[in-house]
């Protein structure tokens, strides 16, 4: 199992918009240099967050990109749920479908357990944290630099 680009891209970029002042739009060139992710990969991102009403798209002059949920409430889980989808290990432990087999199958405790710590964990960290840790590593190499 691994996380995809797509997610991976996302959790960039929510994590450089809450490094921005809250009333600040960031043009989708700007968060694509900041984010190291092509244009038009990034901006199919975007969408994908902002149909999930994670951030908001403004067009026109100083138009742009912006968080729609404060960095202190938005989660990792949050973050990477809307571009996967609802986390699911195995097929067995889905909301979707139902496994006949459950009531007989060993492991199918291990993968509920698993699901549910990554999620848990996930869940834990919020994207105001990540922000955080990311200014203090540019400073501590800004200062390292000098």
């Amino acid at each position: 199992m691994q996380i995809t680009r797509a997610t991976d891209y996302a959790v960039r970029v929510t994590v450089h918009l809450a490094t921005l002042p809250p009333d600040r739009k960031a043009p989708l060139g700007e968060l694509a240099e900041a984010t190291g992710v092509r244009d038009n990969f990034l901006s199919k991102i975007l969408q994908r967050l902002v149909r999930h009403g994670l951030v908001s798209s403004h067009r026109g002059t100083g138009g742009g990109f912006r968080l729609n949920i404060a960095p202190e409430s938005l989660t990792l889980l949050q973050v990477v749920e809307a571009i996967e989808g609802k986390i699911a290990l195995n097929v067995c432990v889905s909301e979707w479908q139902s496994c006949p087999l459950q009531s007989q199958c060993a492991v199918h405790p291990v993968w509920q357990k698993a699901q549910n710590v990554l999620s848990q964990e996930l869940a834990a960290v919020t994207i105001a944290e990540l922000a955080a840790r990311t200014t203090e590593k540019s400073k501590a190499l800004l200062e390292e630099s000098r």
